[in-house]
């Protein structure tokens, strides 16, 4: 609700897609900035201890977020610093969430968990976006950002309620936050299938996600509508994301997710090109809703890949590195989505942006085979397979 509101007040505002670009960068830059410190933190603390305080963090954000708008005080300035705020924020705590996961459930349920999380987040994504283009239609952009406040309360008493073993974790006295840095890069390096999907999804966070941010232009241009048409937008991404989410549930192994990866970045980056091109409503949604389900699959597949791949001394940095290639670099693409879409219009920067996706595809299949040789012993180590003989 928040996202779709936010988006609206800012081109309400402004009538700027430049903007808009602004806005998404400023929200998400930290998280490139700050996410392998992230990173750091989860793999030497508690992930669960770092949860709670950075969604104690994000309640205070969005309250003033909402005390602002309804007191209708709030100004593009106010956007931008309070997205740098959230951006701080879920740079410590995105990391510390998908460690977390793995704790809670371990590697033979972590295929599943990863789609079952992916499943109740995008059942909110349908839901969501279609309510907060009504509220916002008939109350304003203040009732949903009141709402999003009051959800953190059920949030934080959800983690609080959690019992969980206590996770070993080195606390040495030579520890050094650059020192980490350095090691996790390096390991990340050295590890090709790790490296390899880290670069596909920085394809898809730089240059297919920009299309969110560029959502409002869309919906007010191309189609001539309002808050309660971009509600709907976002909500056909959410339906596809949730049918993604639940295919993968239904999977019983992580072999093949190597292929499955190649499948949905192609859908996504073609689904994007016939997006910009349709102008009947009605087939927009049909193609939003190919779009979510090839983000989702492509990103909760690789979620998936990168927790069963990563040693557990290095789970929190690698992790850390899947937030900044997916999020952390959508805030330059946004920003140069943004600046470009003023120049040339919006239909054409998705269209490129969704070709670099399909064309990134195309060449991580070509490295199927070498990747595939390269993760055997890992998985064999894992206790994943026993044949040498089989295939990612």
């Amino acid at each position: 609700m928040q996202q779709v509101a936010l988006s609206w007040l800012v081109y309400r505002l402004t009538g700027s897609a430049t903007l808009l670009g602004v806005v998404g960068f400023a929200s998400q830059i930290p998280i490139f900035a700050l996410g392998p410190v992230g990173g750091v933190i989860s793999d030497r603390y508690s992930c669960h201890r770092v949860a709670v305080w950075t969604q104690c963090a994000a309640l205070t954000q969005a309250v003033i977020l909402a005390t602002l708008t309804l007191m209708e005080w709030i100004q593009p300035t106010h956007i931008i610093l309070l997205g740098v705020a959230l951006g701080l924020v879920y740079a410590f705590d995105m990391p510390a969430r998908q460690a977390l996961v793995h704790q809670m459930v371990g590697t033979d349920d972590l295929a599943n968990a990863v789609a079952l999380n992916s499943s109740m987040i995008n059942s909110a994504r349908i839901v969501g976006p279609a309510l907060a283009g009504l509220v916002v239609a008939k109350f304003g952009e203040g009732v949903c950002f009141l709402v999003n406040a009051l959800s953190y309360i059920a949030v934080i008493a959800a983690l609080l309620a959690m019992k969980l073993p206590n996770a070993k974790k080195t606390r040495a006295e030579s520890f050094s936050i650059i020192g980490s840095l350095i090691e996790g890069g390096r390991y990340t390096l050295s590890t090709a299938p790790i490296r390899d999907v880290l670069l596909l999804l920085g394809i898809v966070g730089f240059m297919g996600m920009p299309y969110m941010t560029l959502m409002p232009v869309f919906a007010a241009r191309v189609h001539k509508s309002g808050a309660d048409a971009l509600g709907l937008m976002f909500g056909a991404v959410g339906v596809g994301a949730l049918i993604g989410a639940l295919y993968l549930a239904r999977r019983k192994s992580i072999l093949g997710l190597g292929r499955v990866m190649v499948a949905a970045t192609s859908a996504f980056g073609c689904g994007l090109i016939l997006f910009t091109l349709a102008r009947p409503f009605w087939l927009t949604l049909f193609l939003l809703v190919i779009v979510g389900c090839g983000w989702m699959v492509v990103i909760a597949a690789s979620n998936t890949a990168l927790q069963t791949l990563a040693d557990d001394h290095m789970r929190g940095r690698v992790m850390s590195l899947f937030t900044m290639m997916l999020v952390g670099m959508a805030p330059f693409g946004s920003l140069l989505a943004g600046w470009a879409s003023d120049q040339v219009g919006a239909p054409l920067v998705v269209s490129i942006g969704g070709s670099f996706c399909a064309l990134g595809g195309i060449l991580f299949a070509l490295q199927l085979p070498r990747l595939r040789e390269a993760a055997k012993p890992i998985l064999i180590a894992r206790g994943i397979i026993v044949d040498p003989m089989v295939g990612d």
